[in-house]
């Protein structure tokens, strides 16, 4: 029987060894780092800031539920002022890290956070006026929905698209990592992956929502209705001379007003899809179509043969 100490001394050195390895892998991923600090934004505390702008957009909804008009004001108040402040620390803390800055006494990183931070809240009446407009949408497009308030509650789509139009303008204002953390928070929670990047005008709707791709350079104009398995991805990736992905350029769909796609239909490329069109389901589109057209499988034709006559 092997004596305890030796087993013990013998963890001990490959628990060294491992750590030792695993501690090298990770300062070589993150790159050089400012007096070897790790400095990076919290995942959790981003998603209780944007949880915070969902409560503050829907008050009673989610959050307090235990408000009256002469609540509303400090409510909302006292809630922004919390969120904007704690999101202004997690974008300068992602600055940092990006830019591989010291947090603590880089002036730029502050100056940028601090001009994020207040961008989007300048923003939020915006937001807040574009996801009226989805849950009317969804009201209208989705003859299963008696009283809008439902939409709020438990539709996955409107979860999706008030998290997107959050991350998006931290997108705009060239914030790293947190829109993806964002965007990705949402697609794990109900399964639909919109890119932050993604521009999407108002009335949007997406109906069931589980497998929707919208990509980085996608445009939506207004009063657009997706459903299930939509896919407006990118055909191809131009490499540059070394053969990696060359980024920054437009290869996702134009998706111009009022168009209607069924589900499972996959639409590739910088195409334009014309207003009032209607992609049917599990069409596959790599190319242009006009305003007002009707894009759908070839239809299906059942034939019947007898005692094996035809085959």
């Amino acid at each position: 029987m092997r004596e305890e100490g030796t087993e013990g001394m013998a963890r001990e050195s490959v628990l060294a060894s491992v750590v030792d390895e695993l501690c090298k892998t990770a300062m070589a991923a993150s790159g050089p780092r400012w007096g070897g600090r790790f400095v990076l934004p919290s995942r959790a505390a981003v998603l209780d800031c944007v949880e915070g702008i969902r409560h503050v957009f829907f008050p009673g909804y989610f959050g307090t539920t235990d408000l009256h008009d002469r609540s509303l004001h400090y409510y909302v108040g006292a809630a922004l002022d919390s969120v904007i402040r704690g999101l202004e620390e997690q974008i300068g803390l992602a600055i940092a890290f990006s830019e591989r800055h010291d947090y603590a006494t880089c002036r730029h990183c502050s100056e940028e956070a601090s001009a994020a931070a207040q961008a989007l809240l300048e923003r939020l009446p915006a937001i807040r006026t574009l996801l009226t407009s989805d849950v009317e949408a969804a009201f209208e497009g989705d003859p299963a929905l008696r009283i809008k308030d439902e939409a709020i509650f438990s539709y996955p789509g409107i979860y999706a698209i008030t998290e997107q139009r959050i991350a998006h303008e931290l997108y705009r204002c060239n914030v790293p990592l947190i829109p993806r953390i964002i965007s990705e928070h949402a697609h794990s929670e109900t399964g639909i992956d919109i890119h932050p990047g993604a521009r999407i005008g108002e009335r949007f709707f997406i109906d069931h929502g589980t497998g929707v791709v919208i990509g980085e350079t996608t445009r939506i104009g207004n009063g657009v209705r997706i459903y299930q398995g939509v896919t407006l991805g990118a055909k191809s990736f131009p490499l540059d001379e070394n053969g990696v992905p060359i980024k920054g350029i437009d290869r996702h769909p134009i998706i111009e007003d009022d168009v209607v796609i069924y589900s499972g239909a996959t639409i590739l490329g910088r195409v334009t899809i014309g207003k009032g069109s209607t992609i049917g389901g599990n069409v596959w589109l790599t190319h242009s179509v006009p305003p007002a057209s009707r894009i759908t499988q070839v239809e299906a034709r059942e034939v019947r043969f007898e005692n094996g006559g035809g085959i």
